[in-house]
C-alpha cells in the first residue's frame, strides 16, 4: 500500500499556529500528526514571523507534504490583529511555495461546513468530528491543532476524489466521461 499524497493543514496565528498532517492512501485518510507552534514567548512580531517560516520549513522537510491547505483570514474588528494574522498566513504560504508545494485557502466557514456539515460549528464540534473521523486517541494540546488538521481534511474533501477537479460542460459531457456512473433503466 503506497501513500498517494500527504496534505499539510495550517491554522495561522501569531501567538499559536496549529498544524495537522494527513496521508491519503487508496482514497482513505489517516492522521500523521498534529500540533502547535507556540509563539507567545517572542515579543517581537518579526521574530514570530521568522519562527513560523523556520518551523514550516522543518515540518515540510520532515513530512514532505504534497499539498498545503490553510485557513484564510476572516473579517475581524481589530485591523492590527488582522494585519498580523495576514502576515503569519503569508509567511506560512511563502514557506510552502519555497518548496514548490501548492497551496489552497479555505474560509473558516468552509472548513467547518466540510468537517461537520454546519458552517457555524464550534471549534469543539470540529475537534469532536475529527476525533471520530480519524480515530484520534489523544486529545490535542489546543484546539488550534485540530483547526490546522481540519484545514487538511477539508482540502481532502474538496479535492479528494479524482472527479472533484474535473469540470464538465454539461450533462452529456459528464455521461460520456462516466458511462459506468449512469444507470440504464
Amino acid at each position: 500500500m503506497t501513500v498517494d499524497r500527504i496534505i499539510l493543514g495550517i491554522d495561522p496565528g501569531t501567538t499559536i499556529m496549529g498544524y495537522g498532517l494527513i496521508c491519503v492512501t487508496d482514497r482513505k485518510i489517516k492522521l500523521i500528526t498534529m500540533g502547535v507552534l507556540k509563539l507567545g514567548k517572542y515579543s517581537d512580531h518579526a521574530v514570530r514571523l521568522k519562527m513560523i517560516f523556520e518551523r514550516m520549513i522543518a515540518i515540510i522537510s520532515m513530512y514532505h507534504p504534497d499539498e498545503m491547505a490553510i485557513e484564510a483570514p476572516f473579517f475581524g474588528k481589530n485591523v492590527q490583529s488582522m494585519l498580523k494574522l495576514g502576515r503569519a498566513q503569508g509567511v506560512a504560504i511563502a514557506a510552502a511555495l519555497s518548496r514548490s508545494i501548492p497551496v489552497s485557502e479555505y474560509s473558516p466557514r468552509k472548513i467547518k461546513q466540510s468537517i461537520t456539515g454546519k458552517g457555524s460549528a464550534s471549534k469543539e464540534q470540529v475537534a469532536a468530528m475529527l476525533t471520530t473521523l480519524l480515530k484520534i486517541d489523544e486529545n490535542p494540546e489546543t484546539l488550534d491543532a485540530t483547526d490546522g488538521l481540519a484545514a487538511a481534511v477539508c482540502h481532502y474533501f474538496q479535492k479528494g476524489s479524482p472527479d472533484a477537479e474535473k469540470k464538465f460542460s454539461g450533462w452529456k459531457a459528464f455521461v460520456n466521461a462516466n458511462p459506468q456512473r449512469v444507470g440504464n433503466k
